[in-house]
């Protein structure tokens, strides 16, 4: 039985990642200071614009405005006169300190690990062993795609390309496994001088090649490459940005279930964030050992609420225990409290614009503590 998937990602320079990569690296500077701060910073851009607004209970002080020039000048946006860039937008910043409700709500409890969650919300995590860091394999080629993009234009080796670009991988499967790539599509910003025909041939070449193994390409592999020609006019210059709007792509590329919020611009009291940490960390040790080929964890929390009201555990079948005993092993030897969850993991560390673009698990993020592997000797 044959059936198509399709996964995509950004580069950095992609409107609505700007936005993330602004917040996160905000949410850093923050945590530099003050570790025990609430954020829940959002960021727009548009033409010649951005809006950086939300709630922020804090004693750092951080150039806002600053910070925000930095990381758009880091990802590209350096030209004048293409409609976005880091010295002439204007940057407005509207920050005001978090509701006095919500943080009631944390913090009612004595004991600090018995701090509630600072809104209600489902967090999901996956993993399955298509690929060694565990993640589904149409997400992490498409993440590889643009990170392949982006280092050609900065290394120079392509040196028509802009910041602005988007990856979409279909990988064919039999009976469950993968076994082919059927179609790329690969869409790069440009400067207007390249030739539409000498930028298909070179990216292909460059960027496709390198990155998709050779045995998953063959003659009817289907690749586009600015299948609609000319892309010069790009990022916020050619389509808004917001935060959050990427969340397939942050996660698991539309393979598994999505959770109910977005990650960016958030500190870890969020459930939206710990949680879906949380959550992939469970699902990753159950896979790595040896437990499950394929697993889905679902954590639900409550405002002011200290555990989460629900945890579900999915095998889809390839569980070697029932799902049921596989979630009470969970729940004996993982202490869920988003407090718990964030001293395992060190949340309240300045370490969240690693992962504001090319995802928040896999290949991207091996080196974070919720990728590590080390529950699965318990587990078993």
């Amino acid at each position: 039985m044959k059936r198509y998937f399709t996964s995509e990602s950004v580069t950095r320079g992609h409107p609505d990642k700007i936005c993330d990569q602004i917040a996160d690296r905000i949410l850093d500077e923050i945590l530099v200071q003050d570790p025990q701060a609430h954020v829940a910073c959002e960021v727009t851009c548009t033409v010649d614009q951005v809006h950086i607004f939300g709630e922020i209970t804090t004693t750092a002080e951080v150039d806002y405005e600053g910070t925000a020039r930095k990381v758009i000048r880091e990802i590209g946006y350096t030209e004048h006169g293409r409609g976005f860039d880091a010295d002439t937008c204007a940057v407005r910043v509207y920050f005001h300190e978090q509701s006095p409700d919500i943080a009631a709500a944390l913090m009612r409890k004595q004991d600090i690990l018995d701090m509630g969650a600072g809104d209600q919300g489902i967090m999901v995590g996956f993993a399955c062993r298509e690929t060694e860091c565990l993640m589904p394999l149409p997400i992490e080629l498409a993440h590889a795609l643009t990170k392949r993009l982006e280092q050609t234009r900065i290394t120079g080796e392509l040196p028509y390309l802009l910041p602005d670009g988007k990856s979409q991988v279909t990988v064919e499967y039999e009976n469950g496994t993968p076994s082919r790539v059927s179609a790329v599509v690969l869409s790069c910003q440009h400067r207007d001088k390249v030739k539409t025909e000498t930028l298909r041939n070179e990216v292909t070449k460059h960027v496709i090649y390198p990155v998709i193994p050779e045995y998953l390409i063959d003659e009817d592999t289907q690749i586009f490459v600015n299948p609609a020609g000319r892309f010069v006019t790009g990022g916020p210059a050619g389509d808004s940005g917001l935060t959050g709007r990427k969340t397939v792509s942050d996660t698991y590329g539309g393979y598994s279930r999505c959770g109910g919020g977005s990650l960016s611009g958030k500190d870890a009291s969020k459930a939206d964030r710990s949680g879906t940490y949380m959550a992939r960390y469970i699902a990753k040790n159950i896979v790595a050992a040896g437990l499950a080929d394929k697993c889905e964890v679902q954590l639900s929390y409550a405002i002011g609420l200290t555990e989460p009201i629900a945890v579900m555990v999915d095998t889809f079948g390839t569980g070697k225990m029932p799902d049921e005993d596989l979630c009470r092993h969970v729940l004996k030897n993982l202490d869920l409290r988003l407090t718990a969850i964030i001293r395992r993991f060190g949340l309240n560390n300045p370490m969240f614009s690693a992962v504001s673009c090319y995802g928040h698990f896999g290949s991207n993020a091996v080196n974070m503590p919720w990728e590590r592997t080390d529950l699965s000797k318990i587990l078993y």
